[in-house]
């Protein structure tokens, strides 16, 4: 073969080369979409993300098995807001709040955890509370008309044989703002979640916790039945189908978070402090142990919200979103 020749197949060679390459870089990506640069996770100023506050420490440290950003929010509507608009890839919310918004999107989130069980507390200066029967009559001030807080006690009412009628509640936007009123208020009645009910006592001495409704919720329930379920971890079903690895890493990540802050909790409410949830890391030592933090995954945590979400359902339909979710609401691996 001649010098001509042997360039000629020398270039058709290089050519095959280089087209073998790109066909094979093209097909190895198929399927595959990049890593996000960073998972987007958001979580309300409270209870449901106290489980995360390790997590968050390692994640500025550099420390964390994956990039993530963190949004902390007063109110659930904040967050509602970013997933709908795709700003966030994954939310702590409550129980509620997620089977609404699957039911609102058509399936387009799922449950991946259980965060937080039952956190409520009756907060007054007021000795004689003692129980439900007590509320007869009584103005209790809590957040949110339509709320966890709201749904529980009126649950809570019934299964004692009162008429929530019967009983003046005044909604508030925020848990703050009920901790105001008690404090200028003390024989006034306050529902409140941890860790505010314990800074609520904290910050006026004059108060006490007078009720538990969490034990309240056991002692209708019976041992056999249904546990309370406050707070919930969801995903995008976009981001979930995109990034499997990543929400699976996540949930390795957000487990590990929640040992951390039961095997260290004085770290722990360092942190809790530091995030901001409650003024004070002695007020946060005090209130862990009432905060009820979890983690629950696969079929203990189907088991947990779908018992929960069904006596919401059995209450008011619209407290869960009109309708019950389908098993496709519930992320087992």
């Amino acid at each position: 073969m001649n010098k001509t020749g042997k360039r000629i197949l020398f270039g058709k060679i290089l050519a095959l080369a280089i087209l073998t390459s790109l066909v094979l870089g093209v097909n190895g990506g198929c399927g595959r979409p990049a890593e996000p640069a960073a998972i987007r996770v958001g979580g309300l100023k409270g209870p449901t993300t106290i489980g995360l506050v390790f997590l968050q420490e390692w994640s500025v440290q550099g420390q964390a098995s994956q990039t993530y950003t963190f949004t902390m929010a007063a109110a659930a509507e904040e967050l509602l807001s970013l997933l709908v608009k795709e700003e966030l890839d994954i939310a702590l919310l409550p129980a509620n709040v997620a089977s609404v918004l699957y039911n609102k999107t058509e399936g387009g989130v799922t449950v991946i955890d259980v965060n937080t069980l039952g956190v409520l507390y009756l907060v007054s200066g007021d000795r004689e509370i003692t129980g439900p029967e007590n509320l007869r009559g009584r103005t209790v001030y809590l957040t949110g008309k339509g709320t966890t807080p709201d749904y529980v006690l009126q649950y809570l009412l019934r299964a004692n044989g009162i008429d929530p009628s019967s009983c003046v509640l005044e909604y508030r936007s925020e848990s703050a703002e009920v901790a105001a009123l008690l404090e200028q208020y003390p024989q006034a009645l306050g529902l409140l979640p941890q860790p505010f009910a314990t800074a609520a006592c904290a910050q006026n001495q004059a108060l006490n916790i007078v009720m538990d409704l969490n034990e309240q919720w056991n002692l209708v329930q019976g041992e056999e039945g249904h546990r309370m379920v406050t707070g919930v971890t969801l995903v995008r079903n976009g981001f979930l189908q995109e990034h499997p690895e990543a929400v699976e890493t996540f949930l390795q990540d957000h487990a590990a978070s929640v040992t951390a802050i039961r095997e260290d909790p004085d770290g722990g409410a360092r942190l809790v402090a530091a995030a901001g949830i409650v003024a004070g890391e002695s007020v946060a030592r005090e209130a862990l142990p009432y905060c009820n933090i979890t983690y629950l995954e696969g079929e203990e945590m189907r088991q947990a919200l779908a018992g929960y979400l069904q006596v919401l359902f059995e209450q008011d339909p619209l407290a869960v979103g009109g309708a019950l979710p389908g098993e496709d609401f519930y992320h087992i691996p």
